[in-house]
């Protein structure tokens, strides 16, 4: 039995992927892959930064409510140093000025600064007056 001739040029249409098919696909998840890397590496970053700052933040909340505790005479400026402990990375700085904003009131500031060449800092000020 002889075949026809349209029959032996019709081969059966075989289902699946092509190349440029596969190619497109990977680049377009290589694509989406890389911006899922650059947007982990940023989350990263900015959780350091959020841990530093309520570190730095109760570092000088500690150090305000000791000098209100020790009161009002007892308040005096102090240089930059580092900070004990697990905070060694961490630098604190009080600076007490008297008569400010009126007599018979201290303003205090104090400032935790951190980072390559103290980048970040962290400043709360308060007034004390005279019992």
């Amino acid at each position: 039995m002889k075949q026809s001739h349209s029959a032996r040029i019709q081969a059966p249409k075989e289902k699946g992927f092509t190349l440029i098919e596969l190619m497109i696909a990977i680049v377009i998840l290589s694509v989406g892959l890389l911006g899922m890397a650059t947007l982990t590496g940023s989350i990263v970053r900015n959780n350091k930064l959020s841990n530093d700052l309520s570190a730095a933040t109760t570092l000088v909340q500690d150090k305000l409510e000791e000098i209100r505790a020790d009161g009002y005479t007892a308040a005096a400026s102090e240089t930059k140093t580092a900070c004990s402990g697990d905070f060694s990375e961490y630098q604190r700085e009080v600076i007490v000025v008297s008569e400010t904003p009126a007599a018979g009131m201290k303003q205090v500031t104090v400032k935790v600064y951190w980072g390559p060449s103290d980048a970040h800092h962290v400043e709360i000020k308060t007034i004390l007056r005279e019992p």
